[in-house]
């Protein structure tokens, strides 16, 4: 393999990328495909049918299949190169099934794969690249004592190394694998945050186009490991300069904006307030973009530009990611804006993942500045109704999921104004709460605080109709975990028994069931305050 990573890449070089909109209430789903076998072939199917074996079996294959791999392991001439890689390919396929049995000898693996980040074989290079991170929570687990420490200091240049590699292939292997060390690294990053930007910040310089979309997700992994930790001065005086050059030169219709979009996403949740210096040049080109992109939906001609929903998606989950860092410092913006009624019409959009994010970023804004969406809160509380009572619902869940979390963000801000749209969501609440087990956890978890937020605000509404869904709505606060938002529905909770005792007569069990849920026994005082009235 050729040192090829001067050469521009080629547009059939660049596969299609698909971004996930925004999801409340769910954790993001890991993407186990690895690109270093991902070229379907003999050596895929071989290290995939090892990697099924090994999780079926698990360290029962070691004694057949270690002698083999340490045999290929220890040859040092160049010609049997392609078997050490081979067997460095085994070992990663194996990490997960026989992790068991490998444990007693992971210091002695990793210890030997450190070496071969070096070799003179880009193949070498990238496969061992591969393996370490199929070993990364256990590198990341050593921390607590010296030598452990050392391990995943070596672990760490020796990615970094690999990642200003001039090969193509061993650049995207580096990139991936340290993102996924990062992954499960976390905070232990922190400390070696300048020497890390500092490589990636050289990469991002020297990649090519494919490339350096897998910088910006390692960027943004890094961004979302280590949070606020980020925001000082020395580590954004090396990250910014080049992403916000790259920003000003990308026009709004490049594809290439898609990465960097979702780069500045995860940065700007990361710095928090401290991404207030750069919020009004992004959050103003969100705007533009979404307002072209719906022009070019209905005259790309004028536009001047070909209609792609990802844009709008990419665009929204940013502004989204800008509400969750500002706070309340994203108001002076929102108010100065269109934005409002650009999200209306996200709402209303025939793709459901436009939608989907719409509603995250609505959820979003009612949070921290509903009062300028006030103008427009009927038309959102109708739109979102709408997502829970459709005959599509299971088709999209996730669009469901978003609007039902905006309703009950909207509740607990604007409290009765939300009383005209109370009775039709709980009809559509209630037959999701009653099917939960066909349904996404995620919304079930969603609908029962969404109740619990209109009951809080509304009991007056909800409670004469509380014995159609007690049961199913204490069996789903029962599943969720201790926060504040189950403390939100705990108090709707007990308002509607309040309100209507004889209601809950019938589900005591139940009830008794999901006050049972809390695990927190000193911060929720005012749930066992209303118990303790009864």
């Amino acid at each position: 393999m050729q040192e090829d990573g001067s050469l521009p890449d080629r547009d059939q070089d660049l596969r299609p990328r698909f971004h996930s909109s925004r999801l409340h209430g769910s954790e993001n789903a890991e993407d186990d495909d690895d690109d270093i076998v991902n070229i379907w072939s003999l050596r895929k199917c071989s290290a995939a049918a090892l990697d099924i074996l090994s999780n079926v079996f698990g360290d029962e294959i070691l004694p057949t299949l270690m002698p083999i791999v340490q045999a290929k392991l220890s040859t040092t001439d160049e010609p049997t190169w392609k078997e050490r890689e081979a067997a460095v390919l085994a070992l990663g396929a194996i990490a997960e099934g026989c992790i068991n049995g490998l444990y007693p000898h992971l210091s002695e693996i990793v210890a030997f794969l450190i070496p071969l980040l070096d070799d003179k074989f880009p193949l070498i290079r990238s496969i061992s690249c591969w393996t370490v991170s199929r070993f990364s929570k256990y590198i990341v687990q050593g921390v607590s004592h010296q030598e452990g420490r050392e391990q995943f200091d070596k672990v760490l240049m020796g990615l970094l190394r690999r990642i200003l590699d001039d090969n193509k292939r061993v650049q995207e292997a580096a990139c991936s694998a340290f993102a996924t060390l990062e992954e499960e690294a976390a905070e232990e990053l922190a400390p070696r945050l300048e020497i890390i930007l500092q490589h990636l910040m050289c990469a991002f310089g020297k990649y090519q186009r494919r490339n350096l979309r897998i910088v910006y997700d390692a960027i943004g992994t890094l961004a979302d490991a280590v949070g606020r930790e980020l925001n000082q001065p020395t580590y954004l005086d090396i990250l910014m300069p080049p992403l916000i050059a790259k920003w000003q030169q990308l026009p709004n219709s490049d594809k290439d904006l898609f990465p960097l979009l979702e780069c500045f996403t995860s940065i700007a949740q990361a710095l928090g307030t401290g991404f207030l210096q750069f919020a009004q040049p992004v959050f103003q080109r969100c705007i533009n973009i979404i307002q072209s992109q719906q022009l070019a939906k209905v005259n790309p001609v004028s536009a001047g530009v070909q209609y792609d929903k990802e844009f709008v998606v990419c665009s929204l989950d940013l502004l989204s990611g800008l509400v969750e860092g500002l706070g309340s410092g994203i108001e002076s913006l929102v108010s100065q804006s269109s934005l409002k009624d650009l999200l209306l019409q996200c709402c209303m959009d025939d793709a459901p993942d436009v939608r989907q994010s719409a509603f995250a970023l609505l959820g979003d804004l009612a949070r921290v500045c509903p009062v300028h969406l006030h103008p427009r809160l009927s038309e959102f509380l109708e739109v979102a109704s709408k997502q829970l009572n459709t005959p599509k619902l299971k088709e999209t869940i996730s669009v469901a999921n978003n609007a039902c979390w905006a309703i009950g963000e909207f509740a607990v801000k604007v409290r009765q104004e939300i009383s005209p749209i109370v009775m039709t969501v709980i009809s559509c609440l209630v037959p999701i709460l009653q099917h939960a087990e066909e349904l996404n956890k995620s919304l079930i978890e969603n609908s029962a605080i969404t109740l619990g937020r209109l009951a809080w605000v509304c009991p007056e509404l909800v409670s004469p109709h509380m014995e159609h869904f007690m049961q199913s709505w204490c069996i789903a606060l029962s599943m969720i975990r201790d926060d504040i938002e189950k403390e939100d529905a705990f108090r709707g909770l007990c308002a509607v028994v309040r309100a209507n005792p004889s209601g809950a007569l019938s589900s005591l069990a139940f009830l008794c069931k999901a006050i049972a849920s809390w695990h927190v026994s000193c911060k929720f005082f005012y749930v066992k305050r209303k118990i303790a009235e009864y």
